[in-house]
């Protein structure tokens, strides 16, 4: 999907959010007695139907054309809202060039999302902007309870979010008491208030390690790629759950094999969301903040990028003499639906951040009986990565 794609659908056609409610699975009934009996089958099952659904809304979807002159324009006016509402704007490195190009020139933050969350909890702003998807203002929200945090739309999630639902992953843990529970930072509030920790990419291997050496069998979830990332590389005893990111799984090895014949030197950087057949040829294997460490240290003039293609904004600043070329994925002529861009971040536009202060309905509200569950593992993975 190209930069600009508006995240909504014409005439009576549903919306993403009503995807991602058909997909909720409050009635998991309807799946049949064996999904009811196998949760992580929810995870399987549901993922086919997100992709299906996520390529009919890009086939439907308009082009939003703008100008340089009008996104300008659009960032101008949104600088002026930030600042008459005590509001600082943070953005995931996956979100469009232009918006964390603003992030930056208001005073605000482009990272990771812990990163954007912790750079909000400490910002003296009385009110968070988060650029990103769901999961990431309820992050936000959970360090910041005092604070307003409101996102350009509440119908940006993620395919490890949603394919996690809380029901099945409670029914999923109970099946395996014996097990300590962690999760990816993809997640809801809630599954995040069921864990006993929660890790980002950067240090799920430390942790696994930690819990391995203390004599811990790990249930992991959601994304399977990067749990089997970790069960390879740590020999912890895990049982995954069945998740993928939508845009990750799609990274072919076949199509960074014929890459590599036009770039016999080039290194390849891959997030541990991709499958191991693209991870085995990778230089490097980290999160978007090592990865993006990794491009600025290498000597390599060409880098193969298996992420999302947001995160090229922040590579070629900061690191202007080399060529960053997008890891092939799935399709004709090796591309993909989404062309290694998460749909749901893209809906992060201009347009919905100028009206973030005035279209109600995209509030974050995390009860605050569950926020506090989930800042117990929050602040265990918090305090683990501190003592590194």
């Amino acid at each position: 999907m190209k930069r600009g794609r508006v995240a909504r659908l014409g005439g009576a056609e549903p919306t993403i959010q009503s995807l991602t409610l058909q997909l909720n699975y409050a009635n998991i009934a309807a799946l049949g007695q064996s999904t009811v009996n196998n949760p992580m089958s929810v995870a399987s099952e549901n993922l086919a139907r997100i992709r299906a659904q996520i390529t009919d809304h890009l086939d439907r979807g308009e082009t939003v054309k703008r100008s340089a002159e009008q996104s300008r324009a659009l960032m101008d006016a949104i600088k002026i809202r930030l600042e008459q509402h005590n509001a600082v704007l943070v953005a995931h490195y996956y979100t469009a060039p232009e918006v964390q190009m603003l992030a930056e020139e208001t005073g605000g933050f482009v990272s990771d999302s812990l990163e954007m969350a912790r750079f909000g909890r400490d910002h003296p702003a009385e009110t968070l902007v988060v650029a990103g998807v769901k999961f990431m203002g309820e992050t936000a929200k959970i360090l910041t309870p005092h604070k307003r945090v409101l996102m350009p739309t509440l119908e940006a999630t993620c395919s490890l979010d949603i394919g996690c639902p809380i029901d099945e992953f409670d029914a999923f843990c109970n099946e395996h008491p014996d097990r300590t529970v962690v999760v990816y930072a993809n997640t809801s509030a809630a599954v995040k208030a069921r864990s006993d920790w929660v890790v980002t990419s950067s240090i799920a291997l430390q942790v696994a390690e930690y819990l391995q050496q203390r004599g811990e069998k790990i249930l992991w979830a959601p994304d399977r790629h990067l749990g089997s990332y970790v069960q390879r590389a740590t020999g912890a005893d895990m049982v995954l759950w069945d998740g993928a990111c939508i845009v990750h799984e799609e990274f072919k090895a076949r199509g960074i094999l014929d890459l590599k014949k036009a770039y016999p030197n080039a290194e390849v950087l891959a997030h541990p969301e991709s499958p191991a057949s693209v991870l085995a040829l990778a230089d490097c294997v980290g999160s978007t903040t090592q990865i993006i460490d990794a491009a600025v240290k290498s000597s390599a003039s060409h880098l193969i990028v298996a992420t999302d293609q947001g995160i090229f904004y922040k590579l070629q600043q900061m690191a202007p003499d080399k060529q960053f070329l997008i890891a092939p994925t799935a399709g004709n002529g090796a591309t993909c639906r989404s062309c290694a861009n998460c749909p749901w971040m893209a809906m992060n536009e201009l347009e919905a951040l100028d009206r973030v202060f005035e279209v109600g309905g995209n509030e974050i509200e995390v009860d605050a009986e569950l926020a506090q569950r989930a800042m117990l593992p929050l602040n265990r993975m918090l305090d683990f990565k501190a003592s590194l």
